[in-house]
């Protein structure tokens, strides 16, 4: 007999439940109602529209993506409804209010439009071809809606960073980071752009799925130069759900 899995309304879950839920995975429990939760939080259109959408429902609000199927990096994948869910159900501990956030690898802009709706100075960034789609996105779901406006940059990993991205200007309390690693050949470049973006602050937030054994390559050299934590972890999605600062930062 298959064990029952319930969802729970996301609008009325208690948020001690939510908690009880995630340190249940940090031990290592099924994660199956956890996963649940985090899935239910999208949904399908019930009516034909001329542009096609799909649905998600954070912070209280019904967020619209266009994703472009032609194109990997402008698809919402698992990663980004589990850092999302993080985000939202985390507010207390990882305050975004006021806070400037940056978004490596935005795609959709899913994880940007969450984080802007929880309050923070959002730059969402990406390839040139993926700047439209993303540009679109974020503007129809937090006009009007966010206490900063979100802004779009381009960002190719490794190019021009001292340029677009001057470490003096570059004061970002949080990165966030979801599904960025996998088969692609710039595995190195984004090391680089993670460790230029950071300073001895700041907070990485990093949801990854298990693929391939580059990813546990990358894994091992992200560790040289970052303290690694890994927050929770979904087995049944490969994914797992990462903290990391800067190595070597002075005392506070």
């Amino acid at each position: 007999m298959k064990a029952a899995v319930i969802v729970v309304n996301p609008t009325r879950e208690p948020a001690l439940l939510k908690w009880f839920m995630w340190d249940k995975i940090r031990e290592g429990d099924d994660d199956r109602q956890v996963v649940a939760e985090i899935m239910a939080r999208s949904f399908i259109p019930t009516q034909i529209t001329t542009v096609s959408w799909e649905g998600f429902h954070f912070v209280g609000h019904e967020i619209r993506i266009t994703e472009a199927k032609d194109c990997y990096g402008a698809v919402v994948w698992p990663s980004a409804l589990v850092l999302c869910y993080f985000l939202e159900t985390h507010a207390k501990q990882y305050n975004m209010v006021d806070k400037n956030v940056i978004e490596i690898g935005a795609g959709t802009g899913l994880v940007s439009i969450v984080a802007s709706l929880l309050g923070a100075r959002v730059t969402a960034t990406d390839l040139p071809e993926l700047l439209g789609n993303l540009q679109y996105n974020i503007s129809r779901n937090t006009k009007m809606k966010c206490k900063h406006l979100p802004q779009v940059k381009e960002l190719s990993w490794g190019v021009a960073l001292d340029r677009d991205f001057p470490r003096s200007a570059a004061n970002f309390d949080y990165i966030l980071a979801a599904d960025v690693v996998y088969a692609h050949p710039f595995l190195e470049e984004l090391l680089l752009t993670f460790d230029h973006l950071c300073r001895e602050s700041t907070i990485i937030l990093w949801a990854m799925r298990f693929r391939l054994e580059k990813e546990n390559r990358f894994v091992d050299r992200f560790k040289e130069l970052f303290d690694l934590e890994e927050i929770s972890s979904f087995p049944s999605l490969n994914i797992k759900l990462y903290k990391a600062m800067k190595k070597n930062r002075r005392s506070a």
